[in-house]
């Protein structure tokens, strides 16, 4: 995951589900609103980035077992998210630092990890 884009691997059965939230803050709305007004700019950031991570709560809520991984802070931001609501204290969520990957990697972490002996301990 990151800041602009999270993409949800479902580890079922053996086999891989793949969803993908993304933010609603795009490169060229930064860039008019840059231009525009730094304040407004950061204001609107701030609401997007907010409503991101409410979608991926909503969907972590779900699970008993979560990883975050990727190459950005994003996944600490939303870690910390979490932790500050007790809907989430019984859930599992590991966060892991990745470099930027592919699909096929993405899918082989997600099964390395779940299927690790530490994990299962």
């Amino acid at each position: 995951m990151d800041h602009s884009n999270a993409i949800l691997l479902e580890l079922t059965n053996d086999k891989i589900i793949r969803n993908i939230i993304v933010s609603e803050f795009t490169y060229e709305e930064n860039k008019y609103y840059y231009n525009k007004h730094e304040k407004l700019l950061n204001k609107k950031k701030q609401y997007q980035q907010s409503d991101y991570y409410k979608k991926l709560s909503d969907i972590i809520r779900g699970f008993n077992e979560v990883i975050l991984f990727g190459p950005t802070e994003a996944k600490i931001e939303l870690l910390n998210l979490l932790e500050t609501d007790h809907l989430f204290e019984n859930i599992k969520i590991d966060v892991l630092n990745s470099d930027k990957m592919t699909e096929n990697q993405m899918h082989a972490f997600v099964r390395k990890y779940f299927d690790s002996p530490v994990h299962h301990k």
